[in-house]
C-alpha cells in the first residue's frame, strides 16, 4: 500500500503493518471524540513516526496513487476531524 503523509511524501507500506496502524487509528479516533488535544497530538505523532519506520520512502519525483493519505504533523484536531471517515484515518 503507497500512504502518503501531507507536506512530507510517499511511503510504501506492507499490509502486515495495518494491525498496528489501526490500534493507533483508534485511539486516535477516541482521542478526538473526546477533544483531548494533548492525547491526539502524541497519537497523530506516533501513527506517522510509525508509517516512516515501517514503510520505505519513494523518491519524490514518484506519484504512486496513494491508498492512505494522513495529515501532516503539524495538523489540528479540528483539521484532522474533516478528514476522517467513520472508521478513522486508516479503514479497516
Amino acid at each position: 500500500m503507497i500512504v502518503r503523509i501531507m507536506g512530507e511524501g510517499q511511503v510504501r507500506l506492507d499490509d502486515s503493518h495495518l494491525t498496528e496502524l489501526n490500534k493507533l487509528d483508534d485511539e486516535l479516533l477516541a482521542e478526538m471524540e473526546s477533544g483531548d488535544e494533548p492525547g491526539f497530538r502524541h497519537t497523530l505523532n506516533t501513527l506517522l513516526d510509525a508509517v516512516r519506520r515501517l514503510g520505505v520512502p519513494l523518491p519524490d519525483d514518484a506519484l504512486e496513487p496513494s491508498g492512505l493519505i494522513l495529515p501532516s504533523p503539524d495538523a489540528t484536531l479540528e483539521g484532522v476531524r474533516e478528514l476522517l471517515s467513520d472508521e478513522g484515518l486508516i479503514p479497516g
